[in-house]
C-alpha cells in the first residue's frame, strides 16, 4: 500500500446545517510514496446510522511520485440526523482510494452533523438550542485500573457522568485516550480537549517545559489532527494555569498557539484555563475565543462590565462552591458553564479534597485526591447528590454529619484550599451514640421536604434557591428508619429517600454492571460487593476483608474500595470493604464461556456470580 490516506488525513466538517439539509465538507490527504506518478480516484461514501448510503462523491487527480495531494469535496445530506447530547447520531464516511481501477486503500471515519456557536449574548448554542455546560474535569486514570485504558472503562466513566447530570468534560491536562473520545461521541458528551499544563516555564523541574520549545507544534498538531473529527469536541484548550500569564511574552505565546490551532481547525473556539484572574491577564485572554476562569466566579460581573464581549466559563471550581458557581452560570448569559474539580476522583494529588494545601509528606498513607463527585470505583459521593438538586427537578437525598472527623484534619490548611465537601455520609447506623444529636442534611430540589424518624414527622421545610436547596435538621439518634419526603408546590409527594439502620453484616451481595461481555480479551464487568445484614441492608460501617476466586475464561484486573488512605494492592484477589462495599473488575479472555466469581469473608455467607463471555 504505497498510495494511501495519510495518517489522520481525513478532515470532515459540517459548515452548513439545517433540519432539511447539511453540507458536509471532506478533505482527504492522499500520499503517493511510489517512484511513479499515479492517477488516483477518490470516492467518499456517507453512511447513516442504519447502514444506508445517503451521499457520495468521486474525484480523480494526478499525483506526482513521492508527493501528496489534498482533495476537497462537498456533499449534501438531506434531512440529517443531528448529533447532540440527547441524540448522539453518528455518520460514517468511507474513503476509498483507487489507482488504475484497483483499490489501494480505504478508511472509515465516524463523524457527527451538528452546529455550534458561542457569544456573550446568547452563550453556547448547539443546533440552534442554548445550552449551559454542566461540566467536570477529568484526569486520565481509570481508578483501580490505573492509567490503563480499556474501551469499556472509558465508556463506563462517561455513562456514569451522564447519569449524574454532566453534559461536558474537560480533559485535564492532556489529550485523552481515543476510546474515551469515541465513548463521548457515541453517548453524547461534550468535550474540551486540552494540550498542555505548562509552556516555556515549568511547574516542576522535569515537566513538559523542558520539551516545549522543540515539541509544542508537533504535539499540538498531533492532537488536532487525531481528534478533529470527533463531534463531541467543542473547544480546544491550549493550556492550564500557565505560569506567567500576566507577562507579555506569555501572552504572545498564547496568540501563537491559538493562531496555530485555528490554522488547522477553524470550526471550534480556542480556550485556556486561567488562574488568578485579573486585568493584568487581559492580553492573555485576548488570544482566546472563550475564556476559562479557574476559581473566579466573583469576577463574572466586574469583568463583563470591563469586557462585555468576553465569553466566560469556570474551567475549574471548588466542590464547596457548587451553589454559587452554578447560580453564576444561570444568572449570566455570557457565562456558559461550570466545570468542577473534579468530576471523577483520581489517584495522586493525595488528600487534596481533605487536608488540602499545603501538602506534606506526613499526609501518607493518603493516595487519592478525594475531591471527585464520583469516586474511583464509580460510586456517587455526597457532593454529586447535591449537584443533582442544582441540575435536576425533584431530587432528594439524606446525609448525616459525622460525630467526629472521618480522617484527621490539617490544622495548617489554607483557607482557599476548599476542594473538600462537608464531612457527611449516607449512614444511620450509629451504635453507641443513642440520643446524641446528629446534624442531618437534606439535599432537595422539591418545593418542600419533610423528615420522618420512625414515622414521626420532624417538620416540613422549604428547599429552594433561598435555602441553597438544602434543609438541615438536628435529630437525636435512635435506630430505625430516617425518611425524607419531597413535595411539589401542590403538596403532592414526588420523591422519597430513606436511610435504615443496618444490623451486623451476615452476607455478601454481588452485583455486576454487565452479566454478558464479549470474549475479546479486553471487555470488562464491574462487580460491586456489598456487605449486608440479614435484611439485605448494606452496613456502612463494615470493613471486612473479602477474598475473591475466579473460574473460567476471565481474570481479575483490578480491585478497589475508594478508601483514600488504603494502601492495599489493586491487583491482589482481595480487598477490605470501606463504607460497607468494595469493587472487583473482571476482564474477559479470548475464549467464550462462563466466568464464575466467588467472594468469601470470615463470618459471612459466601456468594458467587456468573458472567457470560461470548463472541
Amino acid at each position: 500500500m504505497q498510495v494511501y490516506v495519510a495518517q489522520w488525513g481525513t478532515y470532515i466538517t459540517t459548515p452548513e446545517v439545517s433540519a432539511s439539509s447539511a453540507k458536509v465538507n471532506i478533505q482527504s490527504t492522499i500520499k503517493n510514496e511510489t517512484s511513479l506518478p499515479a492517477t488516483v480516484t477518490l470516492i467518499n461514501k456517507i453512511i447513516n446510522v442504519k447502514g444506508i448510503e445517503v451521499a457520495s462523491t468521486s474525484s480523480k487527480q494526478y499525483i506526482a511520485a513521492n508527493s501528496e495531494y489534498d482533495f476537497n469535496e462537498n456533499v449534501r445530506v438531506k434531512s440529517p440526523a443531528l448529533w447532540s447530547t440527547e441524540n448522539a447520531n453518528l455518520y460514517k464516511a468511507i474513503t476509498e482510494v483507487y489507482v488504475d481501477g484497483r483499490l489501494s486503500d480505504n478508511v472509515e471515519t465516524k463523524f457527527g452533523i451538528r452546529k455550534i456557536s458561542f457569544d456573550a449574548v446568547n452563550g453556547f448554542i448547539l443546533n440552534n438550542k442554548p445550552m449551559k455546560l454542566k461540566g467536570g474535569c477529568f484526569h486520565i486514570d481509570n481508578g483501580p485500573l490505573g492509567a490503563r485504558s480499556f474501551d469499556r472503562a472509558e465508556i463506563r466513566r462517561v455513562v456514569l457522568m451522564k447519569a449524574s447530570g454532566f453534559n461536558a468534560i474537560r480533559c485535564t491536562h492532556n489529550p485523552p485516550a481515543p476510546a474515551f473520545l469515541e465513548a463521548c461521541d457515541s453517548l453524547g458528551m461534550l468535550v474540551i480537549d486540552e494540550a498542555f499544563d505548562c509552556w516555556n516555564e515549568g511547574k516542576k523541574a522535569d515537566d513538559y517545559h523542558v520539551y516545549f520549545k522543540d515539541w509544542w507544534q508537533k504535539d499540538l498538531q498531533s492532537m488536532l489532527l487525531r481528534d478533529r473529527n470527533h463531534p463531541s469536541i467543542i473547544m480546544w484548550s491550549i493550556g492550564n494555569e500557565i505560569p506567567g500569564m500576566d507577562k507579555p511574552s506569555v501572552a504572545d505565546t498564547a496568540k501563537i498557539l491559538a493562531d496555530y490551532v485555528r490554522s488547522i481547525d477553524h470550526t471550534r473556539p480556542v480556550t485556556a484555563a486561567v488562574v488568578g484572574v485579573s486585568n493584568q491577564k487581559d492580553a492573555f485572554f485576548s488570544a482566546l475565543d472563550v475564556c476559562g476562569y479557574n476559581y473566579a466566579d466573583n469576577k463574572y460581573i466586574s469583568d463583563h462590565w470591563r469586557k462585555p464581549g468576553r465569553i466566560m466559563f469556570a474551567t475549574e471550581s471548588y466542590p464547596l462552591d457548587a451553589f454559587q458557581s452554578w447560580m453564576g452560570v444561570l444568572d449570566h448569559p455570557w457565562v456558559i458553564g461550570d466545570f468542577v474539580w473534579t468530576g471523577f476522583d483520581y489517584i495522586g494529588e493525595s488528600s487534596l479534597g481533605w487536608r488540602g494545601y499545603p501538602q506534606e509528606k506526613t499526609f501518607y498513607p493518603w493516595n487519592l485526591a478525594y475531591c471527585g463527585d464520583i469516586d474511583i470505583c464509580g460510586w456517587k459521593r455526597p457532593q454529586s447528590f447535591y449537584r443533582d438538586v442544582l441540575w435536576k427537578k425533584n431530587q432528594l437525598s439524606i446525609f448525616v454529619k459525622q460525630p467526629h472527623p472521618y480522617f484527621p484534619v490539617n490544622p495548617k490548611k489554607e483557607p482557599w484550599s476548599i476542594w473538600n465537601w462537608d464531612d457527611v455520609v449516607d449512614n444511620w447506623t450509629w451504635k453507641g451514640y443513642e440520643d446524641s444529636i446528629f446534624e442531618v442534611n437534606i439535599y432537595s430540589s422539591c418545593e418542600e421536604v419533610e423528615l420522618f424518624l420512625n414515622n414521626k414527622s420532624l417538620g416540613r421545610k422549604p428547599t429552594n434557591r433561598s435555602t441553597k436547596f438544602m434543609a438541615v435538621y438536628n435529630v437525636p439518634y435512635t435506630s430505625g428508619e430516617l425518611k425524607a419526603v419531597g413535595y411539589d408546590n401542590n403538596g403532592k409527594i414526588v420523591r422519597t429517600s430513606v436511610l435504615n439502620t443496618a444490623g451486623k453484616p451476615t452476607q455478601i451481595n454481588l452485583s455486576a454492571d454487565r452479566k454478558m461481555i464479549k470474549a475479546d480479551n479486553e471487555d470488562l464487568s464491574y462487580v460491586t460487593v456489598d456487605l449486608v445484614d440479614k435484611k439485605g441492608i448494606r452496613n456502612p460501617n463494615a470493613e471486612n476483608l473479602v477474598h475473591f476466586q475466579i473460574q473460567g475464561p476471565g481474570t481479575i484486573v483490578g480491585v478497589g474500595n475508594a478508601n483514600p488512605v488504603s494502601v492495599e494492592s489493586y491487583q491482589l484477589p482481595e480487598r477490605k470493604a470501606w463504607q460497607g462495599r468494595c469493587l472487583v473488575i473482571i476482564k474477559s479472555g479470548k475464549h467464550p464461556g462462563k466466568i464464575i466469581l466467588k467472594a468469601t469473608s470470615v463470618g459471612l455467607n459466601p456468594e458467587q456470580l456468573t458472567i457470560d463471555a461470548h463472541h
